[in-house]
């Protein structure tokens, strides 16, 4: 989503830029941070640190005018015009517990405080919707993932054709691994994608991964029949130029878009216009 508002940001000749915590990373270099860099070049300037705010004042000297805060609903000390809010349908509210117990890390009444909330990988959601109601006002939107392609690593350039008529990728058994949030869903997607997953294995979030994790991970797809190894884009940057042996290895690239685009684009810079109005009087 984060992506998806740089570029909407400058198809709009809006000035923008991103901040970004870069966790488990130094500074430019975490792999979400490079995954946006990657997608968006030179276009969108990048602030990596844990002091946002210092972070922020830079991007406003690289000529920043719209700061899009990358997983900041938490993070109070630092003023907004607009808090999004996303929501994942397949889990909506972490089992309604917060950490440790569930994956919540407020109530979910903190929704009082989300200008527009999104509720991904899903286009109808009145259950959850309705509990989002209970808190919260504010404009609800759809956003869904899409397949752009397959990319083979270490040539990105060397792709399958994401086709429904297409057998280049369609006929491959992928062995599965990924070190993201949320891996189910992930999951999730390649089944509904139609891809032959023969098996997975899953790491922490962010996790580099070492030769050792590489022989295990052919290992285990010897044994479940795969012939290709599929990750995700981003844990493409975790992979620090290690590379299997035995496998070709390709990642997903995915995109997420508001079922709306244009009625969410509106809605938000109209919230954004009235609350800098108001912050000028």
């Amino acid at each position: 989503m984060v992506c998806w508002l740089a570029e909407r940001a400058v198809a709009d000749k809006k000035h923008a830029g991103i901040l970004t915590r870069g966790y488990r990373g130094s500074a430019g270099s975490s792999d979400e941070a490079s995954m946006l860099h990657a997608r968006l070049g030179d276009s969108v300037p990048i602030g990596v640190g844990v002091n946002r705010y210092e972070k922020g004042k830079e991007l406003g000297t690289r000529g920043a005018e719209w700061i899009i805060l990358d997983d900041g609903f938490q993070h109070l000390q630092l003023a907004r015009d607009a808090d999004v809010v996303l929501i994942d349908a397949a889990n909506p509210f972490g089992g309604g517990h917060l950490l440790p117990a569930g994956r919540l890390r407020e109530p979910i009444s903190a929704l009082c405080r989300a200008q527009l909330v999104v509720i991904t990988r899903s286009g109808h959601t009145p259950a959850v919707e309705a509990v989002v109601r209970r808190y919260s006002d504010a404009p609800i939107h759809h956003a869904l993932t899409t397949l752009e392609r397959f990319a083979m690593i270490p040539d990105p350039g060397a792709q399958f054709v994401v086709d429904a008529d297409s057998v280049d990728w369609m006929a491959k058994k992928f062995f599965v691994f990924c070190g993201i949030g949320n891996p189910k869903a992930f999951l999730s997607d390649l089944e509904r994608w139609g891809a032959s997953v023969t098996g997975s294995m899953i790491f922490r979030d962010h996790h580099t991964f070492t030769p050792r994790d590489i022989n295990e991970i052919e290992r285990r797809a010897r044994t479940s029949g795969a012939d290709i190894l599929l990750c995700t884009e981003k844990d493409t940057f975790n992979l620090k130029g290690r590379h299997a042996s035995e496998f070709p290895v390709a990642y997903c690239r995915i995109s997420l878009e508001p079922v709306e685009p244009e009625r969410f684009w509106q809605e938000l810079n109209s919230i954004v216009v009235a609350r800098r109005g108001k912050a000028a009087r």
